[in-house]
């Protein structure tokens, strides 16, 4: 029985803690108050900023939230010098950006709009028209779903996440508190709402009507056994590329291409052809493909990023290497300087 109270306590305890949320009402409750911050400071709507944290994350659910704290699927560029983490999105083993903590991920997540010239306009829409911010934002390029801005109007109104657009930070815990009464069990959250009181008064949060589902989140798991290099090597699996669903595998340690040749049950010679390789050895985190590679990307163009040639591009985007320069009227072995845009599709013709 003590056993059965002392899991019970870690749960709660784990509540707001731990970096899991199983549902989207958890995130809400977690994140609401960084919204309503960066509302403030950057003058960018707070349901804005939580529907589009609860889109890319799916809910805190992501591997780029879980891992990277990285709530906005921020890629790294050229400019940023933290920490890094490979994920694959427009194509395998990008570069995304790592924070320490989830408020950085979302006042970076402010910084790049504030500053890219492609959402100036933004900041001349009224900010509580949170319609004209989804569609803005589609119109600016900043997803590639045609149904983007519709899929963000769609949680902001499901949330009610336009309530948030109306309180200050020093309210915004009464205003998650009013949404979610359920919250009143939970000493974490009622503390932080001690030093507000006082000077908060005329805000209190509505009375418990009825009862409401409680969600906790995992205890953390014990760790498994570190693997040995063999088994990292055999559990390797095939990938589908977003280009065309090519299959292609991400070397997970140092091996060579006779194990890969010999695990997938094709010729070595057909391997260093579709994957243009110079040698035997692969290094971990390299892309291999295990059929031939396509003439043209699945997406226009590509900034090269600090440190890329034109093998890397090749290889992230499933192009074949001579169709690559081709595209970019370049010589083999030239090297793109970093922020240069590649084409992918087709260069655009000379005036």
């Amino acid at each position: 029985m003590k056993r059965l109270f002392l899991l019970i306590s870690l749960l709660v305890l784990s509540k707001f803690s731990a970096q899991t949320w199983a549902t989207e009402d958890q995130y809400i409750q977690r994140f609401a108050q960084y919204a309503v911050e960066e509302m403030e400071k950057y003058k960018i709507p707070a349901s804005i900023t939580l529907a589009q944290g609860l889109l890319e994350t799916g809910g805190g659910q992501s591997r780029l939230a879980q891992e990277g704290k990285n709530h906005f699927g921020i890629k790294c560029k050229e400019d940023w010098t933290g920490k890094t983490m490979k994920h694959t999105d427009d194509a395998p083993n990008e570069c995304f950006r790592v924070y320490d903590d989830p408020k950085q991920s979302y006042e970076d997540h402010s910084i790049f709009l504030a500053t890219r010239k492609y959402y100036t306009k933004l900041f001349d829409l009224d900010m509580k028209d949170y319609k004209a911010w989804a569609h803005g934002l589609k119109k600016a390029g900043y997803a590639t779903n045609p149904r983007y801005a519709s899929i963000l109007i769609g949680k902001i109104e499901k949330y009610k996440l336009y309530e948030f657009d109306d309180v200050n930070s020093k309210e915004v815990l009464y205003a998650v508190l009013k949404k979610y009464p359920g919250l009143q069990e939970d000493r974490q959250f009622m503390a932080q709402l001690e030093p507000v009181k006082e000077k908060k008064k005329t805000i209190a949060p509505t009375p418990k009507t009825q009862s409401q589902p409680k969600v906790y989140a995992l205890a953390p798991e014990k760790k498994e056994r570190v693997k040995t290099r063999t088994e990292i090597l055999n559990s390797i699996l095939i990938k589908s590329h977003p280009n065309g669903g090519l299959k292609y595998i991400v070397i997970p340690e140092d091996t060579d291409i006779q194990f890969i040749a010999k695990k997938f049950k094709i010729s070595e010679s057909k391997l260093i052809k579709w994957n243009e390789l110079e040698g035997n050895a692969l290094a971990k985190n390299e892309i291999v493909f295990l059929e031939s590679k396509n003439s043209a990307g699945n997406t226009a163009t590509y900034k090269a990023e600090y440190g890329e040639d034109m093998y890397d591009i090749a290889q992230k985007f499933g192009i074949k290497l001579n169709k690559l320069y081709a595209k970019n009227r370049m010589d083999e072995g030239q090297k793109p300087s970093s922020g240069q845009l590649i084409y992918l599709i087709d260069k655009k013709p000379r005036n």
